[in-house]
């Protein structure tokens, strides 16, 4: 690995918009967004190009968000739905993945989550068994790994995690390499997942003190209603995260959480990924194919007026980019798809 000693007295102990101020100064990031005004919406042999959020973490280590944006998928799902057991059509699916490997020129590795702490070497395991990369969701053929998050010191491999509410944690450790990737949802959170992912870095050879993590997007405190009795059983856990929502039930913040647990693994390195988002966000407030998606997908107002009204963008109930099981409900669609975060290192 490349000495990234720089980049690692830049973002220690600073927290979101600070740290994300001094690495762009610092010339760490990637501005690019990949975006339906800016190229062609399709590529040379008529595949839908992606629109991916990428954050530059160190000269070889990358995170990529998915959005709903630059996919196959049709209906509810539209259209760049990456989740296969929700009932959308396999070869849509497929066929997304095959696009979000071929733009970002790696292999993906995608298992089968249950919202569990349970945690995967990829290298232990990893196999090209479709044109994408290792794709042990059970989807298409008899290969099924449960767990809710991945390490690997693989390079050219994109380890990712599906979500549509729950909030991914992505972790690269700048001195080995080695990276991870932990879904959190209420019950993975309350398991452990994010110590375990810790943990299985540290057997691999990694240091807490090399380890940054990035928060990716997720529903935040505000949306999130899950009523007393649940949210009294994970304050017990996770202290001063149980919240009133806007409307007005009682609600947890998993994000919140989420940083209580990196801290109790001893990972003081935090990179919020809010302003890469918002950058997004606002590139593509006038985007085609996302009003057309808020005009037809039955989730209430309009794309300006959701820009409008919107408090958060990394939230996924309120940002139209991403997809949200919540939001979906209470629109009462009849399904919804699923983005991925991805990190990978370059080989």
């Amino acid at each position: 690995m490349s000495d990234n000693s720089e980049f690692e007295e830049i973002i220690s102990n600073q927290f979101i918009e600070k740290t994300d101020e001094a690495i762009t100064q610092a010339g760490k990031f990637n501005d690019t967004i990949l975006d339906s005004m800016a190229t062609s919406p399709v590529d040379d042999e008529g595949n839908p190009i992606p629109v991916t959020i990428p954050i530059a973490i160190s000269k070889d280590i990358s995170v990529i968000f998915t959005t709903r944006l630059g996919g196959v998928s049709q209906d509810d799902y539209a259209s760049l739905n990456l989740g296969g057991l929700g009932g959308d059509n396999i070869a849509h699916v497929q066929r997304n993945r095959a696009s979000i490997a071929h733009e970002i020129q790696a292999d993906l590795s995608l298992v089968k989550q249950v919202h569990s702490a349970r945690v995967v070497d990829v290298d232990e395991i990893f196999k090209n068994n479709t044109e994408y990369g290792f794709d042990a969701t059970g989807m298409t053929d008899d290969i099924q790994v449960e767990a809710d998050a991945q390490v690997t010191s693989k390079t050219n491999c994109a380890i990712g995690v599906f979500a549509a509410d729950c909030l991914p944690v992505l972790f690269a450790d700048l001195e080995s390499g080695i990276i991870g990737v932990a879904h959190c949802g209420r019950k993975g959170l309350l398991q452990g997942v994010i110590e375990n992912t810790v943990n299985a870095m540290l057997e691999k050879g990694s240091s807490r003190e090399n380890i940054v993590a990035v928060i990716g997007p997720c529903i935040c405190g505000n949306c999130y209603e899950v009523g007393d009795e649940i949210a009294d059983e994970f304050e017990k856990r996770f202290p001063l995260t149980k919240t009133t929502t806007r409307f007005g039930g009682t609600g947890i913040d998993i994000q919140e959480a989420a940083m209580i647990d990196l801290s109790f693994a001893g990972i003081t390195k935090i990179a919020h990924s809010r302003p890469r988002v918002e950058a997004a966000t606002q590139y593509l407030a006038q985007d085609e194919e996302l009003t057309n998606l808020c005009e037809m997908d039955s989730e209430g107002a309009s794309l300006s007026q959701r820009l409008q009204d919107m408090q958060d963008t990394m939230c996924t109930f309120e940002n139209a980019l991403w997809y949200s099981h919540r939001r979906s409900s209470k629109s009462k669609k009849q399904h919804e798809g699923r983005f991925a975060a991805f990190i990978m290192r370059r080989g």
